[in-house]
């Protein structure tokens, strides 16, 4: 394969954090061209060094502009080597525009699986996997039916979603009636079984062949869809030690999957009490908010800088030597508590353990805070109390 000079990233600037892909492309000698909908004037002055040209679009939801501005880049640049957002909410634009100019990576056909949670399914199971107990159910009657079959509490999700969005947990028949007078009629949902127990994460890139050659795992204090139904404040952190059966099942599915040159982020039950490993869904894309970095601060290594290594010489450079246990713990200005502990207090108390605090952006708030705060431990057990002690409120008990 000959290496690759042209680079197309769609929406370079968001989130935030992403762009630093584009600065670690333009580093290693790619033309790094930009596609998205917000005025040039308003990308940083970082992105903006980075890219080789920038082309705006009126609307990214519009398909023919979007062809038409990798056609630009193609008529001007030449072959194009790469499109990439990195971003759930455009993986199948960028795999349409792939698949409609001849681009490695993944196209509309071999994106199909991983797009509808029902696909997940099908091919877990195909895998010789465990899976939750659903299906897509087709109207109101149906549903109420499934519910009764597989019994209440269920989960009720659309079966091509983002993130926690439209996720209900439904407790009885007046809860799914409920969730009938909201629907969007327009959209498939698909209905399982509770499964008690934690969600677990492996995450990690693959190479241009399909090796895995970086890895990692996410565990959360509650479910992200507890923290978005009960405005609830969480924290998530990346242990130290990966369990053997999550990296054996990971690898299984990288592979059924067909992931070559991306990162990926998939979701599993560690069911009650049996502690059984269950697969809940794949994501062809790193994990969300501050966790890219985090990786960062457990290595201490770039791994933006790998991603473009891995695409222009197929090769990880940097060792997975996980030096620390990683945490993130949000709080949110909007409760009726105040907290203990300020943010002055915390640098004093938490010193080179405390990564960073950060505000954030309104549109990630509901499930990440208002601020976030990033903390290191090479031990599981201080980490843990730098958790605590930033949660800790006025009025709790709990020392």
């Amino acid at each position: 394969m000959d290496q690759p000079k042209n680079f197309i990233v769609i929406s370079p600037h968001f989130p935030d954090n992403f762009s630093t892909f584009s600065v670690r492309l333009r580093e290693r000698g790619f033309n790094v061209l930009g596609i998205a909908d917000v005025a040039y004037e308003q990308l940083s002055d970082t992105l903006k060094n980075s890219l080789t040209e920038y082309y705006r679009v009126n609307n990214m939801n519009d398909y023919d502009q979007m062809y038409r501005a990798v056609a630009f880049f193609a008529h001007k640049y030449g072959k194009i080597d790469r499109i990439e957002s990195h971003n759930e909410h455009w993986l199948e634009l960028d795999a349409h525009l792939r698949t409609d100019f001849n681009v490695f990576g993944y196209t509309l056909a071999e994106l199909e699986p991983a797009k509808k949670k029902s696909s997940m399914k099908k091919r877990f199971r195909e895998l010789g996997l465990p899976v939750a107990k659903g299906r897509i159910f087709s109207d109101q009657e149906d549903a109420f039916y499934l519910a009764e079959k597989l019994g209440y509490p269920v989960i009720v999700k659309p079966d091509s979603g983002v993130g926690a969005g439209d996720t209900y947990k439904v407790n009885d028949s007046d809860q799914l009636a409920v969730f009938f007078e909201k629907r969007d009629p327009t959209v498939d949902f698909i209905m399982e079984e509770f499964i008690p127990g934690d969600v677990v994460t492996f995450d990690g890139l693959c190479d241009q062949d399909g090796n895995i050659v970086f890895y990692s795992s996410l565990e959360y204090n509650i479910a992200v869809l507890e923290t978005v139904e009960n405005d609830s404040d969480m924290y998530f952190y990346l242990p130290r030690e990966i369990p053997e059966d999550l990296i054996e099942m990971g690898t299984k599915i990288v592979e059924g999957f067909n992931i070559k040159e991306r990162f990926f982020h998939f979701e599993f039950f560690r069911t009650y009490p049996e502690g059984i490993l269950m697969p809940l869904e794949v994501n062809m894309r790193p994990p969300g908010g501050p966790t890219i970095d985090m990786y960062n601060y457990v290595n201490e290594f770039d791994i933006f800088a790998e991603y473009a290594n891995v695409v222009k010489e197929n090769q990880f450079k940097s060792p997975s030597k996980r030096l620390y246990n990683c945490a993130y713990i949000s709080r949110k200005a909007n409760k009726d508590f105040n907290y203990l502990h300020d943010n002055e207090a915390i640098r004093q108390e938490l010193g080179k353990a405390l990564v960073g605090i950060q505000s954030v952006p309104d549109i990630f708030s509901t499930i990440l805070g208002t601020e976030g705060y990033i903390v290191r431990s090479p031990d599981l057990e201080e980490l843990f109390e730098h958790i605590a002690y930033i949660s800790k409120k006025q009025d709790s008990f709990i020392s």
